[in-house]
């Protein structure tokens, strides 16, 4: 059987002020896997994502991470699972502004050093490591530019190295190619998927655009829970 990286189980949650509920019965991201996971603005997606990573704790059920249910651990704990095991792409980035490409992508070896293990075991330095993923993202010219002078397109690529530096067990992508044209969706999604696949790292994409899920081996929609 197939190892859940992240699972849902009877998983309720309600805003006592809109009356908004999200039920959600059964879900999971397995090792490997790609799951584009579709809902329209105000479907849930934010809240869903936020019981996923611990910032929220479930009213009823449990979100587990890597087998371990986060309403049972400290916010210290849950902080370390999560930059242990999950790269963040965000719809903004993320990036700070005031660090190079390079200074970027290897951020999160500095907080992880269970992904700085990972990333030293091809090669000798988690500059290199974050080199070799600029530029198989296309980014190699770029290492030493602050990333404020770079273009929408090439600072979703820099925050996609540095989701994936040191082989996380998931990478959570939040409407991550909302600011590009169709064309340059397709192509950046396709590199994102294509590195995550070549370190197996499981992929949960999502997005109000159904048009990305091609690219997905498993297809969910947030309509399915609301309650």
């Amino acid at each position: 059987m197939t190892k859940a990286v992240l699972q849902c189980e009877n998983l309720a949650f309600k805003y006592a002020k809109t009356g908004f509920e999200l039920r959600v019965p059964q879900f999971h991201v397995d090792v490997g896997d790609t799951v584009f996971l579709e809902g329209d603005s105000g479907s849930g997606k934010s809240t869903l994502l936020n019981l996923m990573a611990g910032v929220l704790l479930p009213q009823k059920g449990h979100v587990s991470l890597m087998g371990k249910n986060l309403s049972e651990l400290s916010a210290s704990q849950c902080d370390a699972l999560r930059v242990d095991h999950v790269g963040f792409l965000f719809q903004q980035f993320n990036l700070l502004s005031y660090l190079s490409v390079l200074e970027n992508v290897t951020l999160p070896c500095k907080f992880s050093k269970r992904r700085k293990s990972h990333a030293l075991l091809s090669a000798n330095t988690v500059e290199q490591v974050a080199i070799q993923l600029l530029e198989s993202l296309g980014m190699g010219s770029y290492l030493k530019q602050p990333v404020s002078t770079l273009s929408v397109g090439q600072q979703q690529r820099v925050a996609a190295a540095r989701a994936l530096i040191g082989k996380p067990d998931l990478i959570i992508a939040d409407e991550p190619t909302s600011a590009l044209d169709a064309g340059h969706q397709q192509q950046f999604l396709k590199l994102l998927l294509d590195q995550a696949a070549q370190q197996n790292t499981a992929v949960l994409l999502v997005s109000h655009d159904p048009r990305l899920a091609e690219q997905c081996a498993r297809r969910e929609h947030m309509a399915q829970w609301q309650a």
